[in-house]
């Protein structure tokens, strides 16, 4: 089975899909980073050098909450309900990722 290209943002039915690759934007700290896959988006920006608090790191205490400004997170936490996943204005950056290219975050 052929894998699909990546990053994807929307399959035939226009639905968004899980990127292997994307960007993240630190709004406040003017810096755009680029997280794999197998790292977090936490790890990315700790490895960047910028403080982002964090408790649990597996998405249940909420401590890694940050806004989303731009684009449509991937949310894999047990602390947003499922209204708040779906408008997609904030998310735990220790376990979600990116359903865009690209993520602009409150950091």
């Amino acid at each position: 089975m052929p894998k699909p290209a990546s990053p994807v943002e929307n399959d035939q039915n226009g639905d968004l899909q899980p990127q292997d690759t994307f960007e993240v934007e630190l709004a406040h700290s003017k810096l755009t980073l680029t997280v794999p896959p197998g790292k977090s988006i936490l790890e990315v920006v700790r490895d960047a050098g910028v403080d982002a608090p964090s408790n649990c790191e597996g998405g249940t205490c909420g401590t890694c909450e940050v806004a989303v400004l731009e684009g449509v997170p991937d949310h894999f936490d047990a602390v947003l309900t499922p209204a708040e996943k779906r408008a997609g204005k904030s998310m735990m950056i220790c376990c979600s990722g990116s359903l865009s290219k690209k993520l602009v975050i409150d950091l």
